[in-house]
């Protein structure tokens, strides 16, 4: 289905999903990053958006999202939104990853379960949009939602795979040398037995295959496959528990940007065997490319004021091997900035063990 339906509207704002590309790809086209489209940190910064747009304009806004951003709206929409509070309408546009009968990775099973009870426990009326829907059932659905939208009320559609259609091309890169799995590559060269958080999308599923190619196996790394953001938090705990060994994040500039508080938590707690590696390719390219602010900040400069004790900001190779160097012997809160390219090999496969299998082999090795 095409997305004219969202013609009449004018303001847009989202996190990026893969199974909302066409939609992402058609506000990129038609509007960039604009003041009609704002990419936000998480969905919860979407709701707070939509809800300033309304008070500024008294209009109807759009919020997209995957479906595992409903977690991150539940607050601002129960507590700020709803029409028993504030009444601000909005019309969401839901990913349906882990729909049931359908197969996707572990982290969506459950989301799926629960997508449509989690939205109608929150008082939003939802219409599923698959590949057979028409673009007079949508436009008929939209009709009848007005009553609930002039009441201040919140409606989704949920969108299944393959159900939207953009014809339209929108690349998206930058001038950026290394390249993500080469810089994983390199850190884990140099972590040697350390264990490493890894933070969700294709960054876990690279440092699975690298160490597939180097015989190591799995126990040393930990897997965040699902819950974005929340890697460098993993790891403080374990670092502040485990203070014999060295922990290594590798996180993501839009896992970063997604809880970003997190940096002040790490830096307030600022144990000296943390090492925190940042690749920053300024977009979120696990789903689709889209970017995001980080290209636009001083990342080290925010770690330092947070209480990151060795904060550093690399472009090359040969920067990064000379900074992981350091980090590993200096003994202290290490930040690491990696710029690299967006892309990825199109043959990258997907971890062959569960994450409960990862988990065991994971906590083994820390108990050893």
């Amino acid at each position: 289905m095409k997305l004219d339906f969202l013609k009449e509207y004018d303001f847009f704002t989202g996190v990026p999903d893969s199974q909302l590309k066409p939609l992402c790809n058609y506000l990129m086209a038609n509007y960039g990053i604009s003041a009609n489209h704002i990419i936000a940190a998480n969905e919860g910064n979407c709701c707070a958006l939509a809800t300033g747009y309304h008070l500024a304009t008294g209009k109807v806004p759009v919020v997209y999202m995957q479906n595992s951003g409903i977690g991150n709206i539940i607050n601002p929409v129960a507590s700020l939104m709803n029409d028993k509070v504030y009444a601000i309408p909005c019309i969401f546009v839901v990913g349906y990853r882990g729909e049931p009968g359908v197969h996707d990775e572990p982290q969506h099973i459950y989301q799926g379960e629960v997508t449509i009870k989690l939205l109608e426990d929150m008082d939003i009326r939802t219409f599923v949009i698959s590949k057979d829907t028409t673009e007079e059932e949508v436009a008929n659905q939209l009709e009848a939602w007005k009553p609930l939208l002039d009441s201040g009320k919140q409606v989704a559609f949920v969108v299944r795979k393959g159900a939207l259609e953009f014809d339209g091309k929108v690349k998206y890169q930058n001038d950026n040398e290394m390249i993500r799995e080469e810089i994983i590559n390199h850190i884990v060269k140099v972590s040697g037995t350390d264990p490493i958080v890894s933070t969700t999308g294709k960054a876990s599923r690279e440092l699975f295959e690298i160490r597939e190619a180097n015989n190591q196996g799995h126990k040393y790394d930990f897997l965040t496959v699902g819950s974005m953001g929340h890697s460098s938090s993993i790891a403080l705990e374990i670092a502040l528990t485990k203070k014999d060994k060295r922990i290594w994040c590798v996180d993501g500039d839009g896992a970063l940007l997604m809880h970003m508080g997190s940096l002040a938590l790490v830096g307030a707690n600022c144990p000296d065997n943390f090492i925190h590696v940042i690749i920053n390719n300024g977009a979120h390219e696990t789903v689709g490319g889209m970017p995001t602010v980080a290209s636009k900040i001083d990342i080290p400069a925010i770690a330092k004021a947070c209480g990151y004790k060795n904060t550093i900001s690399v472009a090359t190779y040969d920067e990064l091997d000379k900074a992981l160097a350091i980090a590993r012997e200096a003994n202290c809160l290490t930040l690491i900035e990696a710029k690299c390219n967006i892309g990825a090999r199109d043959d990258l496969g997907r971890p062959t063990t569960t994450p409960i299998e990862n988990k065991i082999g994971f906590m083994e090795m820390l108990s050893e």
